[in-house]
């Protein structure tokens, strides 16, 4: 996809993005499911979950299931989902080098809540590149796949929509950006994206992918550093 604007603003999405999660969250998410006798496959979770906050996830699976889910759910989820980063999470492969060389500021629009994403960030020593620019679903009222998340993310950046690149890796990510007037990426590096996958996606839709950061600046040379450009 061509961009109309000049980029001045980058908004990463976090999980699936900066760091490989996706998988870890799946897993852990699909087995308290089973604890309640509500039955998923990674299929189901990648397709209906990714990308959307908690409280979409719990509607959907009201919806789905009809079955509401009990109080402590959320709670004893995230207490388990941290323990395990602490222990397995990693950033997706070569972001770090990308937000080094990036000539442009960066932010972190997430659906994740404001402690995970925040201690996500720290676990992978990534903090450093985004300071206090770390917006959360929880700052807006429709999470994705409405644009309030990426226009709430670029009013308080001070840049204009038309001159925001949003890199997302889920169709909920995408449809929030294309929604906010904004040029958007989709990124399918990490692990939970297969090739098969990332094969068929680019022969249907019309977004721009990126396999593998070490692309990202044959795509976007001119958000590159110049003295790092080759």
């Amino acid at each position: 996809m061509i961009p109309r604007h000049d980029t001045r603003l980058v908004i990463f999405d976090c999980d699936g993005v900066l760091i490989d999660s996706e998988y870890i969250s799946a897993a852990i998410l699909i087995e308290e499911l089973c604890a309640i006798n509500i039955e998923v496959d990674f299929d189901y979770v990648l397709t209906n979950f990714l990308g959307r906050s908690f409280s979409n996830v719990a509607a959907e699976i009201r919806g789905s299931f009809n079955s509401t889910l009990p109080d402590n759910f959320e709670k004893n989820y995230r207490i388990r989902l941290l323990d395990e980063f602490k222990r397995s999470l990693i950033t997706t492969d070569g972001v770090r080098e990308v937000l080094q060389d990036l000539n442009v500021t960066a932010c972190v629009a997430t659906s994740s809540s404001p402690i995970r994403v925040a201690r996500s960030l720290e676990l992978v020593n990534l903090k450093k590149y985004f300071g206090a620019n770390v917006f959360t679903a929880y700052d807006v009222k429709r999470g994705k796949p409405a644009p309030d998340l990426f226009l709430h993310a670029a009013q308080a950046m001070q840049v204009s929509p038309e001159n925001c690149l949003v890199i997302e890796d889920t169709l909920y990510g995408i449809q929030a950006a294309v929604s906010a007037g904004m040029d958007v990426m989709r990124y399918m590096g990490a692990s939970h994206y297969s090739e098969t996958l990332q094969i068929e996606y680019k022969k249907l839709s019309t977004t721009a992918v990126i396999d593998h950061w070490s692309k990202f600046y044959n795509m976007k040379p001119e958000l590159k550093k110049l003295n790092n450009r080759r």
